[in-house]
């Protein structure tokens, strides 16, 4: 039914109904107890994961606790998902590798020449990047995906980079909602915010920015702020909001909520965008990503990302187009804003030549009376030695 009840349930089922209530709490074990992933992202999904043990000592806050951020850095494992569509892991195992060049060029499946017709049929398969490669009786076949190294459906486009600090405590979250809905409801998902966090009063859940992203999905910035008894506040790392956010039982209030994506938005450090830059993403051939890095149109900006099959290439479409609208949409307000602008100063101007008129006026006038009341002053005085002071100065002027 319609209406906006029976989000945050405990049901696992998916209702149509849309609210920010409460949700089943799992079992919190401490705001930030337990080691999580800690990541930043573009905003549509570019992010670099850290593990991390993140510790609360001495800070801000009491109970939950945002203060005191004693990490120890664990060993690091960097995914590029989203936008780059794929983690670069560890180098897959040697067999897998032996199995794919066995499908691609030496399938033994049939033992006569059409095992050289499969081997090409394999290949088209990875190049298209679906399907599977049968090459051995006694062997499962290989599963061809679009990350595989010989799918050619892929480009190279360039995302913006994020330049907010750790310490702006920015965090995406990503709803399943549309974003008048979320409008709507903004109050209730800040208390239903707030609940997740644990329902600590000195913590305060703010909203930077609501943002509308294709398929009826709504972008949601958020920042916590937490204050100490002496009155002092600060914003949450990023990273470790995060952090909190990942945690299972957290995970889970959050998708009751309608959350499917949650990120950090702070900007990449040198070593990271380094790192990111001489290391091509899996299956992408080293060349065109030199040559990617070559054609950067702002390298301080922008970064190259890979696109991998249709769907990436259609939701980048999807977001280019809902950007698009948003441009001109923005452009709409301002020349609405322009126009009335104009209204305004052709108004002023009129105003300003109206005004004139008046001051003319009322000069002329004030010329006037001045004129009356210097007559009034000299009315019955004698007037000989300004008479003869007058003739004088004409008896002058007549004999030049």
């Amino acid at each position: 039914a319609g209406g906006f009840g029976g989000f945050g349930t405990t049901t696992t089922t998916a209702g149509s109904a849309f609210s920010f209530s409460a949700p089943a709490n799992t079992g919190t074990t401490g705001l930030f107890g337990g080691t999580q992933n800690k990541g930043f992202g573009f905003g549509t999904g570019f992010g670099t994961t850290t593990g991390s043990s993140t510790g609360l000592g001495t800070g801000l806050g009491t109970g939950l606790g945002f203060g005191g951020f004693n990490t120890q850095q664990q060993p690091q494992q960097t995914t590029l998902g989203g936008l780059f569509s794929q983690p670069t892991q560890a180098p897959t195992q040697s067999n897998q590798l032996i199995n794919t060049a066995s499908a691609l060029s030496a399938p033994t499946l049939l033992g006569d020449e059409r095992d050289a017709i499969l081997a090409k049929w394999n290949q088209l398969q990875a190049f298209w990047g679906t399907g599977k490669g049968y090459f051995n009786n006694n062997i499962p076949p290989v599963e061809f995906t679009q990350e595989n190294p010989f799918c050619r459906f892929k480009a190279v486009g360039y995302s913006c980079m994020p330049n907010n600090k750790d310490e702006d405590g920015l965090v995406v979250l990503v709803f399943n909602k549309k974003e008048t809905d979320i409008r709507s409801q903004q109050q209730q998902l800040v208390e239903s915010l707030h609940k997740v966090l644990g329902g600590n009063q000195t913590l305060t859940v703010n909203v930077e920015g609501i943002k509308t992203l294709p398929d009826d999905q709504t972008e949601v910035v958020i920042y916590v702020v937490e204050r100490s008894p002496n009155g002092t506040s600060r914003r949450v790392p990023a990273t470790t909001l995060y952090a909190h956010f990942e945690q299972t039982n957290i995970k889970t209030q959050l998708q009751q909520l309608g959350v499917t994506l949650s990120m950090t938005r702070t900007e990449l450090s040198p070593a990271q965008i380094k790192q990111l830059l001489q290391n091509p993403p899996a299956g992408v051939d080293p060349i065109i990503w030199e040559q990617a890095k070559v054609d950067n149109p702002d390298s301080e900006k922008l970064i190259p990302v890979p696109m991998v099959g249709f769907k990436e290439l259609l939701r980048r479409l999807k977001v280019q187009d809902q950007m698009t609208k948003q441009h001109q949409t923005r452009l709409d307000i301002i020349s609405e804003d322009i126009s009335e602008l104009q209204k305004n100063q052709t108004t002023t101007m009129a105003k300003i030549a109206q005004y004139k008129r008046k001051l003319m006026d009322l000069s002329h006038r004030t010329l006037q009376v001045l004129i009356k009341q210097e007559i009034r002053e000299r009315a019955g005085t004698p007037s000989r030695r300004t008479r003869s002071s007058c003739e004088f100065s004409w008896t002058q002027f007549s004999v030049n």
